[in-house]
């Protein structure tokens, strides 16, 4: 079989595709057209960020078993329809935490010590020693947003420099804070108390300008932040308005809104930040330890089928996976739209396997599920591999219950979380043995297709609630696709979930749950 590298590739992991007996072409210059020409002839894609594995790429790729991401992140791989076209995606999970974190230190230490600037003005012929008092970072609070592999790597660099580490992540128990020396506090609290403030989440639409000109207001005057994430977690507008304010003393950016930076970007004008390309993860022992890994990934599963660190599919006998892949589908669904419904600290969740499918081997299924809910929160870095691991590390209590009787149905699904605010349960089922359907939220029956963006509602059930949401999203030109209602009782709990076209604002998620009788108001991505 024939694999393509599209994408630089140390000469290590070349050699291990190849001592395993596959055919490797290295091409690293092709444009997106001469990929689609190209693709064809292979079973296997080694790529890194540069190639875009796009829906057109997938589609001319009659031959394609296996896409190999050399890193973490799968922005640049369209998942969805690879998994529909049965292109398994692996990735090397793990491979950059140590480099990143280091890279985050090394930023951090750079930005309080003023180096980037007192190297470029001794450089220039000057020697001004009194220009460049910088800050010592012992005893300093430095709060940690996202407390996954990076951010607690960088927590642990950070004790041994003497900081103080509070961390924010709604994924941390106690227990694994108390371990890890570090405070677990809330968000606000975060803003409020550290000296520095570092980023480690993904860029989602929940983490999307997280920090905004909002939660500039609530820091320290003096504050320092850094972010080696993802550009668009911290608003570049509002981060220039505080920094020329004095409200934030510096800023140490790796990653940017816009890729390659603009140049005309005013943060780049400003002497209090200090910024790299992102090269987060450009380290050689992390290039080729990533490299390494993903050779012997894609080594393992074209000549032995094993299947290692996959993205999109479970590590299951290639015989069962037809019969487990419309619930596999199901499960994640199910487990993406409770993550982004459910409100606190998730403590503990429940799978309840009903009917037909409680005969089956369900632990694919429950790794399906625990990876829908947890990679809303923590985006590539959960797969079929490392769910259970992650969701343990994170005190979160998973319970599985079989049982004969489904009601209505030949097969149920039901999700059930606990969390410090409260609990959410959601029902499903495969409408024609294939496709996934909804058919509870909270105990109130309904049927949902769950794909694409959705709102969902729960209001008190009156005349004239659902004419009054109509008219909000028309007024904001938002086209309803689709609309599954459902209620307690008449006069009781209802619940709406709609269908739309595009996502809502803040702003107009916002008016919509200010609406008379709307209790809640929660926006699903699918």
């Amino acid at each position: 079989m024939k694999v393509l590298v599209s994408d630089k590739l140390s000469d290590q992991g070349v050699k291990i595709l190849k001592d395993a007996g596959l055919t490797v072409d290295v091409n690293t210059k092709l444009t997106p057209q001469e990929l689609i020409q190209a693709i064809p002839n292979y079973e296997g894609l080694v790529v890194r960020s540069g190639t875009k594995v796009t829906k057109e790429v997938l589609a001319a790729a009659t031959k394609l078993k296996v896409v190999g991401r050399a890193g973490t992140g799968l922005d640049n791989v369209d998942l969805e329809e690879a998994t529909r076209r049965g292109v398994v995606v692996m990735n090397t999970p793990g491979g950059n935490t140590i480099t990143t974190a280091e890279h985050t230190i090394s930023l951090m230490l750079s930005m309080v010590r003023l180096i980037p600037q007192a190297t470029a003005s001794t450089k220039a012929g000057k020697w001004e020693k009194n220009r460049f008092t910088g800050m010592e970072l012992y005893n300093k609070v430095l709060g940690v947003i996202g407390m996954g592999q990076i951010g607690g790597h960088v927590a642990k660099l950070a004790q041994g420099l003497l900081m103080r580490v509070i961390a924010y992540d709604p994924y941390l128990s106690p227990e694994t804070a108390k371990k890890a020396g570090v405070e677990k506090v809330e968000l606000e609290e975060v803003f409020r108390r550290a000296d520095i403030i570092t980023v480690h989440v993904p860029l989602t639409p929940e983490t999307t300008k997280l920090i905004n000109a909002d939660s500039f207001k609530l820091m320290k005057t003096g504050v320092r932040l850094v972010n080696c994430a993802r550009g668009g977690i911290v608003d570049e507008t509002a981060l220039y308005d505080a920094l020329a304010s004095g409200k934030v003393a510096g800023a140490a950016m790796d990653v940017f809104e816009k890729e390659p930076v603009d140049p005309n970007n005013p943060l780049l004008k400003s002497e209090a930040v200090v910024c790299t390309p992102h090269v987060g993860a450009a380290t050689t022992e992390a290039q080729e330890q990533v490299a390494v890994a993903i050779a012997e990934q894609i080594s393992d599963y074209l000549v032995k089928g094993i299947i290692r660190h996959a993205a999109n599919l479970p590590s299951v006998p290639a015989d069962l996976l037809p019969k487990l892949q419309p619930y596999l589908v199901l499960a994640e669904k199910m487990g993406a739209f409770l993550a982004q419904l459910y409100e606190g600290a998730l403590q503990q969740i429940t799978i309840e396997y009903r009917g037909e499918v409680a005969e089956l081997n369900t632990a694919p299924l429950t790794i399906a599920v625990l990876r829908g809910l947890l990679n809303p929160i923590l985006e590539n870095n959960v797969n079929y591999v490392n769910a259970p691991v992650v969701a343990r590390e994170r005190g979160i209590e998973v319970r599985e219950v079989r049982s004969d009787d489904a009601g209505n149905f030949t097969s149920q699904l039901v999700l059930k979380i606990k969390t410090d605010r409260g609990t959410e349960q959601v029902g499903g089922t495969l409408y024609k043995k294939s496709e996934p359907r909804i058919i509870t939220v909270n105990n109130i029956p309904l049927e949902v297709t769950p794909s694409g963006s959705m709102l969902v509602l729960v209001n008190n059930d009156q005349p004239g609630v659902i004419g009054k949401i109509g008219t909000l999203l028309g007024d904001n030109r938002i086209n309803i696709a689709r609309m599954e209602l459902g209620r307690e009782a008449p006069n009781g709990r209802a619940i709406s979930v709609i269908g739309i076209d595009a996502p809502v604002s803040p702003a107009l998620l916002e008016q919509l749950r200010r609406l008379p009788q709307i209790l809640s108001a929660k926006p699903i991505r699918l």
